[in-house]
């Protein structure tokens, strides 16, 4: 039966409009602090979240544990006033582990009250019976294994004390993969500092791998199992990859400094929101990213946007993006401008992020770094920029080859050489257009130099 043009656009009109947010909030009194949304996890037929206050129980209340319909109506299940940002999907058990609770293939949920005055940033599969146990990393460093049945913690290891860290703890993400486990633990309190760290556990020791701020790890359960890793240091964002048992170190460039100091970073994420394909977002800046390598390659790092949101987590729920959020923060009124904690989840389509901020940044592989006579950098991402120029000094006068690797395998081919003059300083602006996958500098002398890329 044929329908009238005037028919249709009043059922078009008629019909429920989907929020595109949902807004959640912590109490006004008696402490205001956050209400970030740490980690959200689609299971049991819904979008489960957890919000967050800014560190323990007696900095806010008012948040805990949402449920979220297929029409994008949210409630609050349970009450727990904490900082938690872990999930992890147990698949022998059919159970979703997310904050301080486990909820079942039902949507039954369970709060787990030991973690009550804890901090959980990750939980992770285990090493040596991953059936019927996982892991549990906190905010300060301690490291549990948990029975997936009875629910009761055993502390394995403060990693405070077992990797000596002399600043304060900050661990974020955590991830298990080729036979081991990876926790980050981000920084910058003070710039420059080298007390933060990524370490690695093999089921015997803990090995630190870096000393520098890093802030997620991820990895598929299969596809080759790649395990990526990000951070940052002075220079640049710090890209790493596990492949094969060996680590690859890259660099990326920075959206901004507005998320450099811990407290400004909020758990920014490796995660797989279209089937296959991951979303890595780090230093304001969103890229694609492959899971997996080819030829013992990283490939398909590109970046897709800039943006200053703030986005503790975010997933796939029926067909949408959902990001989370840390917007309106008063905490403890040191924001005084601010009033009641909230923040929005936001919904949308992933390719909804290739209209946000054109990608643009800086970055490099040296900052005032003494570098070696043809040793040559960590490769920088070249790709996915219009403009770029490359700034260069040294305290000497000295000359840099200019590498690049279009192909992305690892077949290295001189572009350039740029010299320093002796009073210090070089640039060099590259055709617009001009791309390639990895650029990397090679110093032809021993010195002390910085080298930064600026992408317009």
């Amino acid at each position: 039966m044929a329908i009238s043009r005037r028919a249709l656009l009043s059922l078009i009109t008629a019909a429920p409009a989907l929020p595109q947010n949902i807004g959640f909030k912590a109490d006004t009194v008696p402490q205001r602090s956050e209400c970030g949304i740490g980690a959200l996890m689609p299971w049991a037929d819904a979008l489960w979240a957890v919000t967050y206050n800014s560190h323990m129980q007696e900095t806010g209340s008012g948040l805990g544990l949402y449920r979220i319909d297929e029409a994008l109506q949210s409630v609050r299940v349970h009450v727990h006033d904490g900082t938690h940002a872990n999930r992890l999907i147990h698949h022998e058990s059919d159970q979703c582990f997310i904050g301080p609770y486990v909820i079942d293939a039902k949507g039954n949920w369970k709060h787990i009250p030991f973690f009550d005055n804890h901090r959980l940033t990750s939980t992770m599969r285990h090493l040596t019976d991953p059936a019927n146990r996982v892991y549990c990393q906190t905010m300060e460093g301690q490291f549990f294994e948990m029975d997936v049945h009875d629910l009761k913690p055993r502390l394995l290891f403060d990693l405070v004390k077992e990797m000596k860290l002399a600043a304060r703890p900050h661990f974020k993400g955590g991830f298990t993969a080729q036979g081991r486990v990876v926790v980050a633990n981000n920084g910058f309190y003070a710039f420059g500092e080298d007390h933060a760290g990524l370490f690695e556990y093999d089921g015997k020791t803990w090995k630190r791998l870096s000393g520098k701020p890093h802030m997620d790890v991820a990895a598929r359960q299969d596809m080759g199992s790649v395990l990526f890793a990000t951070g940052w240091d002075e220079a640049s964002v710090l890209f790493w990859a596990l492949v094969d048992g060996k680590w690859q170190r890259y660099r990326l460039p920075k959206a901004t400094h507005a998320m450099s100091h811990a407290w400004q970073t909020e758990w920014m994420r490796i995660r797989e929101v279209e089937t296959e394909h991951y979303l890595m977002d780090i230093q304001g800046m969103f890229y694609e990213l492959q899971p997996i390598a080819f030829v013992g390659r990283i490939w398909g790092v590109k970046p897709v946007c800039q943006h200053l949101r703030i986005i503790p987590d975010y997933c796939a729920f029926r067909g949408l993006l959902a990001l989370g959020g840390n917007q309106t923060t008063p905490n403890r009124d040191n924001n005084a401008l601010s009033g009641q904690p909230q923040s929005g989840l936001w919904f949308g389509k992933t390719d909804d992020l290739w209209a946000w901020g054109r990608p643009q940044g800086w970055g490099g592989p040296w900052w005032e770094a003494s570098v070696s006579k043809g040793v040559a950098s960590d490769p920088f991402l070249l790709t996915g920029f219009q403009r770029k120029i490359l700034h260069l000094s040294a305290d000497r006068a000295a000359d840099f080859d200019v590498e690049i690797d279009f192909l992305g395998s690892g077949a290295w081919h001189r572009y350039t050489r740029i010299r320093v003059p002796s009073e210090g300083y070089a640039q060099h602006i590259f055709p617009d257009a001009f791309s390639a996958h990895w650029v990397r500098l090679t110093p032809q002398l021993d010195c002390r130099a910085s080298a930064s890329f600026f992408f317009t």
